[in-house]
């Protein structure tokens, strides 16, 4: 018998609950006093260091605010870049606590890396980037083109299943990460680049010439992004999992950085709850009470995340779309915080 499970086996013996003997990760990161995220190598919008080291975006706030939820403190973070290739690598083995790397959800991801999806921060579908030179104004025109390509990506895979689905042929042109992809083809060594829409609309501020390329209308794949944790550990699972719920529940009941105090005050019962001010929700997740409160004083709700890193406040300018609110005609929704 390994190791593993004789002591899972002799603890349930004595009567402990499977939580008890798998919770680890949280006690890990208090004792360390920081939280390790995995990010990318530089993703504007999503993860990316300024010239500082200082780390913005979508995914970098859904690790500042776990590290709220847990240390009342946002700054309690260590973020490892990480490419495409060494990402599931990196949670694997312990080097990161939460993998949160615009990420796509699939099942052979949920099943093979011993890893969970805690949610989809953004949901996103794969597109094309071409020179606006080339006069091409749909991904049906793309019949023997040279298509650059980030490898270890669902990428790949959806670019060929698109190609042969229409009968069209191409050549694949493909790099390691995603930046010399990004050069390549801005020097012409392909005609295109392909990558997740939002991927596209952040590597066309790294051109010289933004204006001189557009994104093609067609989205040929569903990529709902979202943060990783370890297998094994349901508290540490659901604890991700629900941070990144309430800023998307926060944003539902009309809770802002800005009126987060005065709504403290408020008797309506399911502020109360997310407020901790009746019941004992946030230490049923092993945090405190005033988690929500936490989270929203840190990085806001959901929505003003996304507007400041990817949305209209933003210099990617993405409109909401699939990502807005399920009663706002998105389909971003969360369970309710009771």
């Amino acid at each position: 018998m390994k190791r593993a499970s004789l002591v899972l086996t002799l603890a349930l013996a004595a009567g402990l609950s499977t939580q008890a003997v798998t919770a680890q990760t949280l006690k890990t990161v208090k004792d360390r006093g920081m939280l390790s995220c995995g990010v990318s190598q530089g993703l504007p919008g999503f993860s990316s260091p300024d010239d500082k080291g200082n780390w913005t975006g979508l995914d970098v706030d859904v690790c500042r605010a776990i590290a709220a939820a847990i240390f009342n403190d946002p700054t309690k973070i260590k973020f490892v870049p990480l490419s495409a290739k060494d990402r599931f690598t990196a949670l694997q083995s312990g080097e990161i606590d939460v993998l949160s790397r615009n990420t796509t959800w699939t099942l052979s991801r949920d099943t093979t890396l011993g890893a969970n999806f805690t949610g989809v921060t953004y949901y996103d579908g794969q597109g094309f980037l071409v020179k606006k030179s080339l006069k091409v104004n749909s991904a049906l025109e793309l019949n023997s083109a040279s298509v650059c390509v980030q490898t270890g990506t669902t990428t790949e895979q959806n670019l060929a299943d698109y190609f042969k689905g229409n009968n069209m042929k191409y050549e694949v042109i493909a790099f390691g990460s995603n930046d010399e992809a990004v050069k390549a083809y801005e020097s012409g060594r392909c005609d295109v680049f392909t990558t997740d829409v939002s991927g596209l609309y952040a590597d066309r501020l790294k051109l010289a010439n933004p204006a001189d390329h557009a994104v093609l209308p067609e989205v040929i794949s569903k990529e709902p992004l979202g943060p990783m944790v370890r297998h094994g550990d349901d508290q540490w699972f659901d604890l991700v999992k629900w941070v990144l719920f309430a800023m998307v529940d926060a944003e539902e009941l009309g809770v802002t950085q800005k009126n987060v105090d005065d709504m403290v005050k408020s008797d309506k019962p399911e502020l109360k709850r997310a407020f901790g001010t009746d019941g004992n929700l946030g230490e049923q997740l092993g945090l405190t009470k005033d988690w929500v409160i936490r989270i929203v004083k840190a990085v806001g709700n959901y929505g003003e995340a996304f507007d400041r890193n990817v949305g209209a406040g933003s210099k990617l300018g993405i409109a909401r779309g699939l990502n807005q609110l399920w009663n706002k005609g998105g389909i971003q929704y969360a369970p309710p915080i009771r």
